[in-house]
This record gives structure tokens, C-alpha cells and sequence, in this order.
């Protein structure tokens, strides 16, 4: 079966077709950075637009790639939520209206979800059950994975989500929108330990996690580092340090709790989802992660189990439409109830985990 993935929740318009046999056919994405970038931030009423102005070409970009045709789709999956409650409208519609006129189902898809089942779309795909670490602009939760729809929240920020403190964090160094990636290269010349952060509920017995402090001990430094100068502006050098020390701080955080949470499970298999699982330093750290199992007690140390780790491919990591068309096309087989005009801003992610 072929399923048309439409995906708009904030800033990127993305159409994918994915065959339950083929696999990914084709994909397409737009992203709406440059219009942003002048306002330094997302204008949800600009997101809305831009959306509608593009879900169509996009479509038959999509179909051409494919060597498809209108009639060779078998069902429309969108994302209901949550986002922007005009950019969710904005595919909604489309979805929709283009399910209705072929006369096929069309299937709601929670966003994170999509980014859930990501890494499912490379060619070397993690095996049930896993843990899933998913870290974006808006979302960090640490989830145990048993099959497609049995999902278990272990963990949540509970303020600020890490990519939201990327952003929060460059802006505060003066980097230009989208700013998050932008200290991310900076922190590749940052040097180890110039600067030291905190490493908020790291030794926290829970799976919950805290990025706002964090963010404040970088503003405090900052202010140190002006005052220091007699000056605004932080010298380049020791901007990238900052950069350095900040990414350092979320990275040990959440390989942390992660290894946390496959003490807990009893799972030897992470998948990373999101934005920020582009993020080279994570990727690396990730790559490399062990487990030490704690020994009976006054037994000898176990040695360390090594844990695979899977990420999706890079053009997965933000949003797109391929993940939305890859998780409609789970649950259609699945029998799940299809049909919803409806959008969701704020659809709570326990209304589709246990």
C-alpha cells in the first residue's frame, strides 16, 4: 500500500509517499528558515502561509520522484498534532480534502511518534524492544519501546526540552536564528573545561531531566565574562568555550539517563529521535556507550556491556514527512480507526503511550 506522508507542524513542509512493500519512494521537504531567520523566530501566522503555498508542488515533486500517479495513493496520514495550531490546520486541510476527492482513509499521526519511529526508515533498523531518547526544540523524554503503538514514558524534562535550551542558550551568546546547530559548530573550537556547568538532576535516582539552571549558569557567565571585559561583546574564543562547556553539560545528561533507563528496562538497544540527534557530539558519545552492570553484592565487577545504538539518517532528524508517512502506514496495517479533521496543538503525549 502506498501512503502519502504530510507533515506541518511548525517550520518545515514535508510530503513523502512510503510503500509498505518498497519502502520510501520519495520524499520532499521545504524549509522556512530564511523567512524566520529576519524575525528571529517562527511566525505562526508566516508558517501557516507558507505551508499552503507549498503542499501542493510539493506533492507532485513527490509523486514525479515516485513515478507515481494520484491513483496509485491508498491512504493520506498528517500530522494532527501537536505544533502550531495554523501550520496543523494547514496540512490538516490538505490531508484531508485530497483523502476525500480519491476517496481514501486518512490517518492522524501524533508528530512524536513520527520522530519515534524514525530511525525504522535506515537500512540497518533497531530490532523491539528499545530505549528511545527523543530530543528536539520542544520535546526531551526518555521512552521504553516494545512494538509499534507500545510505548512506555520513562522520563521527561520538566522544564525546558534540550534543543529548547540550544536555542535559548546561542541567543543569549548573540548567535542569529536558528541558533541551536550554530553553537553546536562553535563547540567543536571550544576548549575542555574553560568553562564548567552544572549538570542539573544527573545523580537524581528518576529518569527526569532539567534544562532551565543550566541555561541561567551560562547567562551568569556571560555577564561575568562582560563585566570582566568592560565590554558587551564576548570574545570569539571564549564564546566557543562557552558553546564547549554547554553542550558537554545536556550530552552527560542524557547519555546519563539514558544508561539509567537501560539499567531499568533491561534493554541493550537505544534509539536517538529529533533535531538535536543530529548533533555530532551526542552522536558520538552515543556511538561509543557502555553499560556497567552493578555486580550482587560483594561479587566481583561485571565487565561492560556495550549497547547499539541507532540514529536516523540525517535527513530524518528534523521534521519531515517521511516519518509521518512511515508511522500512518504502521497503524493502517494495524487496523487503527482512521478519519479526523481535527488538529491537536497540544495533544499530550500520554494519550499514546501506557
Amino acid at each position: 500500500m502506498l501512503v502519502l506522508g504530510i507533515e506541518s507542524s511548525c517550520d518545515e513542509t514535508g510530503v513523502a509517499l512510503y510503500d509498505t512493500e518498497r519502502g520510501l519512494r520519495a520524499h520532499c521537504l521545504h524549509t522556512q528558515m530564511a523567512m524566520h531567520a529576519e524575525y528571529g523566530g517562527v511566525v505562526p501566522e508566516l508558517a501557516s502561509r507558507d505551508h499552503i503555498r507549498r503542499l501542493v508542488p510539493l506533492t507532485e515533486g513527490c509523486l514525479a520522484q515516485a513515478g507515481a500517479s494520484y491513483g496509485d495513493i491508498d491512504a493520506v496520514a498528517f500530522t494532527q498534532g501537536p505544533g502550531l495550531g495554523g501550520a496543523l490546520l494547514a496540512g490538516s486541510s490538505y490531508a484531508n480534502a485530497l483523502a476525500l476527492a480519491l476517496d481514501k482513509p486518512v490517518i492522524p499521526v501524533h508528530h512524536l511518534e513520527g520522530h519515534l519511529l524514525s530511525p525504522l526508515l535506515a537500512e540497518e533498523k533497531p530490532d523491539f524492544p528499545f530505549v528511545a531518547l527523543l530530543v528536539s526544540g520542544g520535546h526531551t523524554q526518555i521512552m521504553a519501546v516494545r512494538g509499534i503503538g507500545d510505548y512506555e514514558l520513562l522520563g521527561e524534562s520538566v522544564d525546558d526540552a534540550a534543543g529548547e535550551a540550544f536555542d535559548k542558550t546561542a541567543k543569549l551568546l548573540g548567535l542569529p536564528y536558528p541558533g541551536g546547530a550554530k553553537l553546536s559548530k562553535l563547540a567543536e573550537s571550544g576548549r575542555p573545561e574553560a568553562f564548567v556547568f552544572p549538570r542539573p538532576m544527573i545523580h537524581s535516582d528518576d529518569l527526569q531531566m532539567s534544562f532551565s539552571g543550566l541555561k541561567t549558569a551560562v547567562l551568569t557567565a556571560v555577564e561575568k565574562v562582560r563585566e570582566a571585559n568592560g565590554s558587551e561583546t564576548i570574545p570569539e574564543q571564549t564564546r566557543n568555550d562557552i558553546c564547549r562547556a554547554f553542550q558537554d553539560a545536556v550530552v552527560d545528561v542524557l547519555e546519563a539517563k539514558v544508561k539509567k533507563a537501560l539499567l531499568q528496562t533491561g534493554f541493550r538497544t537505544v534509539v536517538v529521535a529529533g533535531g538535536v540527534g543530529a548533533n555530532r557530539k551526542l552522536r558520538e558519545i552515543f556511538g561509543n556507550m557502555t553499560v556497567q552492570i552493578p555486580p550482587p553484592k560483594g561479587k566481583p565487577k561485571h565487565p561492560s556491556e556495550k549497547v547499539s545504538v541507532f540514529f536516523p539518517p540525517m535527513a530524518y532528524c528534523t521534521d519531515n514527512g517521511a516519518m509521518i508517512a512511515f508511522a500512518g502506514a504502521m497503524h493502517l496495517g494495524k487496523g487503527r480507526e482512521v478519519g479526523a479533521f481535527n488538529v491537536r496543538p497540544r495533544w499530550p503525549l500520554s494519550e499514546i503511550v501506557k
